[in-house]
């Protein structure tokens, strides 16, 4: 064998090897994809998103769909990376940036689903405040053992304390600190737009509280004479907070958001109608397109990045409030062009 056979033998051989390799050895990234897109007017398995009790919904024609970026594949191999790089509706990330060290899967999947479960509460306040609902002490939750289970509800407002008006949760907090423990108290409250009262013998507070305590976790919000819910499995994180409050105003507003047409879009939001930026905003317009959106809310803050994606058949409106994306969707219907990024 010559000498030039042997270096050439040598570096096929090589070739192969590191080829098996590449192919074989994982490597510390992950693939993100276009996730599942959920039409917050519509259901899911025939379980509506968002529920309503104590009025009929609006009917409702189009779509107004909240959009998701996916996990298509974790412990890529370097060529699967490689590849993933070139592709434009794939992002390779490191995996430490969708799963963070310090935590487990599970605690990422937590974390995830708690600002999930914030997002549909600000959804609501900032709905229910933009149709002018006043602000009230709404029970949030009860608490496991509560002093007022089977008296309060989820959702009531608590309008009186032995007759004394609660304006805020904090007012409700200070009078419950003058009131000792074991003590029979008087809770007016409001239920789908109904008066009731309820007497609740309260629990000593413990830690650093004083007085009685009710047992219920409470927040001052607008609240209406209806119940509304918000139920989308398997979904994490605050950016569906926009499209969530569209389709509630939808189903209980007095204006048709979508005259029959698929609208897309993405974006943080807050009680007060803040619409804040997202991740993964390339890979979520492509959801729309195969969705076969005709517009798409972007947040001001990911316009940018949006532009830099291409062109995807479909105009996209800034916004920066709710304000903005109710704006953007009068002006599309009405032919004039929304605020672009």
């Amino acid at each position: 064998m010559t000498r030039r056979i042997a270096v050439l033998t040598i570096g096929a051989v090589l070739l192969v090897v590191f080829g098996l390799l590449g192919t074989l050895l994982p490597v510390p990234y992950v693939a993100q994809v276009p996730g599942p897109t959920f039409n917050t007017l519509g259901d899911i398995d025939g379980s509506p998103i968002i529920t309503v009790t104590g009025r009929s919904k609006n009917p409702v024609r189009g779509n107004l769909n909240l959009t998701t970026v996916g996990i298509s594949q974790s412990g890529l191999s370097l060529v699967e990376a490689v590849k993933g790089w070139f592709d434009r509706e794939v992002v390779v990330v490191p995996e430490e940036a969708v799963y963070p060290p310090d935590q487990s899967p599970d605690k990422t999947r937590e974390v995830n689903r708690q600002a999930f479960l914030s997002s549909e509460q600000a959804a609501e306040s900032a709905a229910l405040g933009h149709l002018g609902y006043p602000k009230k002490v709404v029970v949030q939750e009860l608490a496991p053992g509560s002093a007022s289970a089977g008296r309060l509800r989820t959702g009531d407002a608590i309008e009186t304390l032995d007759g004394r008006r609660m304006a805020t949760s904090e007012a409700l907090t200070t009078a419950l600190a003058a009131v000792p423990g074991g003590t029979r108290v008087s809770i007016g409250y409001t239920r789908l737009g109904k008066p009731g009262t309820a007497t609740v013998t309260t629990k000593a507070a413990t830690g650093p509280r004083k007085g009685s305590l009710l047992g219920v976790a409470v927040r001052d919000a607008p609240y209406a004479p209806f119940d509304v819910g918000i139920h989308v499995a398997d979904v994490g994180g605050p950016s569906a907070g926009l499209m969530l409050t569209l389709g509630v105003l939808d189903l209980v507003g007095k204006t048709d958001l979508t005259h029959g047409k698929v609208i897309a879009g993405t974006g943080t939001i807050d009680a007060d109608g803040k619409v804040g930026p997202i991740g993964g905003i390339p890979l979520k317009m492509a959801a729309a397109r195969k969705l076969g959106a005709v517009l798409f809310l972007v947040p001001a803050g990911n316009c940018a990045e949006a532009k830099a994606a291409g062109p995807q058949g479909f105009p996209l409106a800034k916004v920066t409030s709710l304000d903005d994306a109710l704006k953007a969707l009068g002006d599309f219907e009405s032919g004039r062009t929304p605020a672009a990024c």
